[in-house]
């Protein structure tokens, strides 16, 4: 059985699957749940990352696991932190007796509270509400990580990735880019997640500057 570490939870909660368990499940909008259904997205996001068969993938805000068994199948450990007990007990019913279990580490807790554990990379459909937060809580973990792959909000992601010059560079640009590197990865439409989100999304890169 995967083993779930729980603390007082605070602010988590994305999502990355729907499986046919949660056909009759009522998301909570206030964690941010809009669960990315395209497994060809979820690939594709893997790969880009470059997960190893000996990494340790961080997994931020799981839902109910399409990202999460992908993640389980490329690499070494998957830790999850997620903030919805819901969610916390679909994942272990979905991976309870099967040959992944071992492999995966739930921490049921707020991710903004939580002490990161050592992690390789970073792959996550991220809750859109803590995008700013979450980026600074990695990129200022220690050790560094190899990369992150992160779903986001557009705008907060082409935010991310503008460069001086661009009307969308600001403070967050210039901060993000100082302790790393930001690439654009692919945009996601409104359509491959359920519930649809009213906004579009995109995928961003983030590699840590190691002085």
């Amino acid at each position: 059985m995967p083993k779930v570490r729980t603390k007082d939870s605070g602010g988590m909660g994305g999502g990355s699957d729907g499986t046919p368990l949660m056909r009759n499940f009522q998301f909570d909008k206030t964690f941010g749940q809009h669960i990315l259904k395209n497994p060809l997205i979820i690939r594709h996001m893997i790969e880009k990352a470059g997960v190893k068969s000996t990494d340790t993938v961080l997994e931020v805000g799981p839902g109910t696991g399409n990202l999460t068994i992908k993640l389980l199948e490329a690499a070494k450990k998957v830790i999850a932190v997620e903030r919805d007990p819901r969610m916390v007990v679909e994942l272990q019913k979905r991976f309870q007796g099967t040959p992944l279990a071992s492999k995966l580490q739930i921490i049921h807790n707020d991710f903004l509270k939580v002490d990161l554990p050592y992690f390789d990379v970073c792959v996550a459909n991220t809750p859109y509400q803590i995008s700013s937060p979450l980026v600074f809580k990695l990129l200022t973990h220690r050790p560094f990580f190899r990369c992150a792959m992160l779903m986001f909000q557009r705008e907060f992601a082409m935010r991310l990735v503008a460069r001086p010059g661009d009307e969308l560079y600001c403070r967050l640009s210039a901060n993000a880019q100082l302790l790393s590197k930001c690439s654009y990865v692919m945009r996601v439409s409104k359509n491959n997640f359920r519930p649809p989100p009213k906004v579009e999304s995109s995928v961003v890169k983030l590699e840590p500057r190691v002085p």
